[in-house]
């Protein structure tokens, strides 16, 4: 099942997403990805690539962790978690995303069940209803 999502804090709209119940984190595509000290303190510095053409964009976050996930092969390899928000059927969802490379797979975004889990029922024969709710919404009105 896909979908288009919106990232508020990151400027990112309609950005294509995998939703996939057997994942249990989900994942957002960037590039690299590092540790930098500024003033100081220790930031992490990522470049994210949207499906829109535009540029890459550097961001940086100052509150993030790292942690074991298992890729979709099982090998389990260390990521990096950032918090953001995340709009699906124009609700704001602040959710964990691991920063992965997945310039080789369709999606740049990957919803797992931690985010869907006790908010969203999974139809699988369906795809874009976020996406097609929020067109619906901002569309005039027309009355004849």
């Amino acid at each position: 099942m896909t979908d288009f999502v919106d990232f508020p804090d990151l400027g990112l709209l309609d950005v294509a997403a995998k939703i996939d119940t057997g994942a249990f984190t989900s994942a957002l595509h960037c590039k690299n990805v590092r540790l930098v000290r500024a003033h100081g303190k220790t930031k992490l510095s990522f470049w994210l690539i949207d499906n829109s053409g535009e540029k890459p964009r550097q961001f940086f976050a100052d509150e993030f962790s790292q942690r074991m996930i298992r890729n979709s092969f099982g090998v389990a390899e260390k990521r990096y978690v950032i918090k953001t928000r995340i709009v699906l059927f124009g609700r704001k969802i602040r959710a964990e995303f691991t920063l992965a490379d997945r310039e080789r797979l369709k999606n740049p975004v990957l919803l797992g069940r931690r985010l869907l889990r006790n908010r969203f029922i999974v139809d699988v024969s369906q795809k874009n209803l976020s996406y097609t709710a929020k067109q619906a919404s901002t569309s005039p009105l027309i009355v004849y």
